[in-house]
């Protein structure tokens, strides 16, 4: 008989486990997770508005049991087995079968397979029941348990540090504390006479990308006959190109190992290098000589390349970039953290719009932080098909983790099963053993010499997880997926501390947390791969208004607000950030547009210096950058550049446009030309210190680039203008260059340290009084075009900070929108700062938030859930946070309206 699988997820019911109510409560779909059952039967208020996260916050501290009955049909076969599958349990799960307890779970990365066949009764009612313990009070009592161990934290509280659990369930300093509980994935009954446990591919992609050499593997399992056999194929567009048939009975331990040769073989490549073929793999469990037929089949999508991690010698330290099919990759993208707070809710559709936000992006790497979960096979395999590298923790986050050997025992079975589970995915590249826990051990200064390499005496010390980073991980990684890349920690540098920029990964979080450095300063914060920074920022005015059922709390610094952003000390620093650039605002949504404008300045100048810094082969000063974060898991203010509803931040598209294939940055530096004692602000120009009561001037300069991704060089034509903040006006004429040749995959300087127009009469005569009305600030707006056609390609806008000195009001804002309401024109007479239109759920954009100059039209196609006339926008200097495009008649096909 072939394998019957039969999902468990109707008929459950669930209650509080010796609760003060013996009532069973019905429940609507497994997998499901207590929250979702509580709040469905309205027992709770929805933890995602106004304060209710803490009026549910004894969900976590009580146990809860789910039951289900069902009739299996009798097994076809007598020699058939009938096994329960639990893919996940969240997290301490005894299970009872008719009664019987059957499983004992502990990890809810684990998925157990228990063998049910002596104990279920065929075409009579069977009772599953599971209770879950609290996985709070369980910590605490494994704390208890093991007093040789420190278990240190450095994100909330201890508890989380022995459980193998979602560490995020604990709370963030981004989700709230909502302790999950139940089966967070399917339950299966399944009835076979044989099986196939596993199908995949070991392979090597030889230097010139010619060849593919290696083997192919399946694991079975069960009771097979002399006669059965396995055939494996491997297939392209439907074209086979690999098979081979295998006699089970020949194979030892159930494992099958078949060597195969691909000749000119169909790459798979990053987004932007190359298309994503996936060969497909099946593998076939045949009887032949009965009537039985196909035991069994499983099939995987799989893709070849070649991927290193180079770390090389080099001027600056040792580099670290990844280097695909040998296409050096700069991987500009994301940090993830789990899509919800309910993980259980989350359909695969859903996985593949966050996986298409971040294609459409331009971005070519997401890293899955290690305080989540072993990501869901919808996320990977839409990275798979929008060709997105993957950067993948191990589920270890902020803490001083144990190694007692029960705790290595059920590590070893989730690392093997996870490693199984992703090993065939060709965008999944890396793992790295944990995030910042080199932190946790620099922070508490535990027991650490990078030069003693005795994995049995790190056991001893007060750092016993360096095993698991150091030895145990690796060693399984490398047994399961040879020649995967593994990297101890993120962020690590080779015995370094973690801060160092000149090798190894980098979390560099002094924007926004530590000293707080200005975002101005991030070329210089720099390191060889930035696998986390960040800037925080208000959602949307549709988002936030979703928080918060009293219109009363509609404001910035509300209690609710404020309950809904985690940050430490979010208060100081967000209105730090703010009023050291903008004239602030505190109206809703004028600061929270304002808190929007921060984070995306905030991305465009670490994303435009760090890219800079790619420079040439042999020469990668930095390798990627990582925003932390793409996403959120509940509605929320933080770090996401795109919230919890996939409403996306202004701070989305500045990321866009600094990923693009071809982009241009542009950026002024500034010399003080000040007599001793006075003092000129960096990034303004304008004199904060008074020598004799005569204000000095400074003169500056400025820096135009290129910096390409194609492989092959461009021809591009360079205009670059000065443009009068007051005016609109050139207040010199426009520098032209053409058929600049924009190296391959390089950085090319086209103009460095060059002098800029003064903003002032007579910048070098110290002796003339500074007279405000003569300061004429201006923009060094940059355009490149491709030489051949003229079509612009890239812009970037330098401007003079604070934008806070700036007068922008009446712009002269003009918009034209087309007949069918998918697209608008946007322009203005004199240059604007931040315009940002009010997105909302469904809506799409091809761009926001950008800046625009005279001149030039900003063209934005618009669809879903408005049309173009409906859209709300606002900039830096506006009358209001939510502008109206005020229509006219003047054109049938399109409308002009100026604000």
């Amino acid at each position: 008989m072939a394998r019957q699988s039969t999902q468990l997820n109707k008929g459950w019911t669930f209650r509080q486990h010796q609760g003060p109510s013996p009532e069973w409560l019905p429940v609507e779909h497994v997998p499901t997770q207590v929250h979702k059952d509580l709040l469905a039967n309205k027992k709770i208020p929805d933890p995602f508005v106004d304060l209710n996260e803490r009026a549910v916050q004894w969900i976590g501290y009580k146990d809860w049991e789910y039951q289900v009955t069902f009739t299996p049909e009798a097994a076809h076969a007598q020699d058939a087995a009938t096994d329960l599958v639990f893919s996940g349990l969240d997290t301490f799960a005894t299970v009872y079968l008719n009664e019987a307890k059957i499983l004992e779970a502990e990890n809810m990365f684990v998925s157990y397979r228990v063998n049910v066949t002596d104990r279920i009764k065929a075409g009579s009612e069977n009772t599953l029941r599971i209770v879950f313990r609290s996985a709070i009070v369980r910590g605490e009592e494994l704390i208890k348990e093991h007093p040789e161990h420190n278990f240190l934290v450095r994100q909330t509280e201890r508890s989380r540090v022995p459980v193998r659990k979602a560490q995020y369930n604990w709370g963030w300093d981004w989700g709230p504390i909502l302790m999950a509980a139940g089966p967070w994935k399917p339950v299966t009954l399944e009835t076979y006479v044989a099986r196939i446990d596993d199908v995949w591919a070991q392979s090597h992609v030889s230097e010139d990308l010619e060849t593919v050499i290696g083997s192919v593997f399946a694991r079975v399992s069960g009771k097979p006959n002399q006669d059965d056999q396995v055939s494996l194929t491997l297939s392209l567009d439907d074209k086979t190109v690999f098979q081979q048939t295998v006699d089970v009975c020949s194979v030892k331990d159930g494992l099958i190992k078949v060597p195969f040769k691909l000749e000119k073989p169909k790459l798979w490549y990053p987004r932007g290098y190359g298309s994503q073929p996936r060969y497909q793999l099946v593998a076939k469990f045949h009887r032949e000589a009965s009537d039985a037929g196909e035991l069994d089949k499983l099939s995987k999508l799989i893709g070849f390349r070649r991927t290193e991690l180079v770390q090389e010698a080099d001027a600056h330290g040792k580099s670290f970039y990844f280097r695909i099919n040998n296409v050096d990759v700069f991987a500009g993208g994301s940090c993830w953290i789990p899509a919800d707070s309910f993980l259980a809710g989350v359909p695969p559709e859903r996985y593949r719009a966050w996986a298409k936000l971040i294609a459409d992006g331009n971005q070519v790497m997401l890293r899955v932080w290690g305080g989540g979960v072993y990501e869901e096979d919808a996320l990977i395999e839409a990275c798979d098909e929008l060709g997105i590298l993957v950067f993948h923790d191990f589920q270890f986050a902020c803490a001083s983790y144990p190694a007692y050997p029960s705790y290595l025992k059920t590590l070893e079975e989730e690392a093997r099963q996870q490693i199984r589970r992703l090993r065939t995915h060709p965008s999944v590249i890396i793992w790295a053993g944990n995030n910042e826990d080199y932190q946790v051990q620099e922070r508490y200064q535990l027991d650490y010499d990078f030069a003693n390499k005795e994995p049995e005496s790190w056991l001893k010390s007060s750092f016993p997880a360096r095993y698991i980073y150091e030895h145990f991980l690796p060693k399984l990684v490398e047994e399961e997926d040879p020649g995967k890349i593994y990297h101890p920690s993120s962020p690590w540098g080779d015995g370094k501390p973690t801060a160092d920029p000149t090798v190894g990964d980098i979390h560099q979080w002094n924007i926004w947390h530590g000293t707080m450095n200005k975002y101005q300063e991030a070329a210089n914060m720099g390191g060889r791969f930035i696998s986390e920074f960040g800037m925080e920022a208000y959602p949307h005015l549709s988002t936030t208004r979703r928080m918060a059922t009293d219109p009363a709390q509609l404001y910035p610094g509300s209690m609710v607000l404020d309950a809904h952003n985690k940050a430490i000390g979010h208060e100081r620093r967000m209105m730090s950030y703010v009023v050291d650039n903008f004239r602030p605002r505190h109206d809703l949504g004028g600061y929270a547009h304002l808190t929007q404008v921060v984070q995306s300045e905030t991305m465009r100048a670490a994303y435009k210096a760090w890219r800079r810094q790619w420079g040439s082969p042999r020469a990668r000063r930095c390798g990627g950058a990582l925003v932390w974060q793409l996403n959120d898991c509940w509605p929320t203010v933080s770090w996401a550049v795109v919230d919890y509803h996939l409403v996306k931040k202004p701070a989305y598209y500045a990321i866009a446009r600094a990923l693009r294939r071809v982009d241009v940055g542009v950026c002024r530096t500034v010399h003080d030309w000040t007599q001793t004692g006075s003092w000129v602000d960096e990034n303004s120009g304008l004199v904060t210190g008074q020598v004799d009561h005569t204000l000095a001037a400074r003169k500056g300069t400025f820096d135009v680039w290129v910096v390409s991704s194609d492989t092959k060089p461009i021809q591009v034509n360079l205009v670059v203008r000065f443009i009068s903040v007051r005016t609109g006006r050139d207040v010199v004429e426009p520098i032209t260059s053409s058929s600049i040749t924009a190296a391959a995959n390089s950085t090319t300087e086209i103009l460095q340290d060059k002098t800029l127009p003064p903003s002032i009469p007579d910048p070098e005569d110290l002796t003339k009084p500074f007279s405000l009305p003569d300061y004429d600030p201006y923009v060094v707006h940059a355009t490149i075009a491709d030489a051949a056609t003229g079509v612009v390609i890239a812009t970037d806008t330098a401007w003079p900070e604070p934008i806070k000195y700036l007068d922008l009001s009446d712009r002269g804002m003009a918009f034209e929108v087309s007949s069918a309401g998918d697209e608008v024109v946007v322009s203005a007479e004199k240059p604007v700062k931040g315009f940002v239109f009010e997105e909302v759920e469904g809506l799409r954009l091809s761009d926001n938030g950008f800046d625009v100059v005279p001149g030039e039209k900003q063209v934005v196609k618009v669809g879903g859930s408005l049309k173009a006339g409906e859209l709300l926008w606002t900039c830096v200097g506006a009358d209001g946070a939510s502008l109206k495009i005020e229509l006219s008649s003047s054109s049938p096909s399109s409308s002009l309206a100026r604000g």
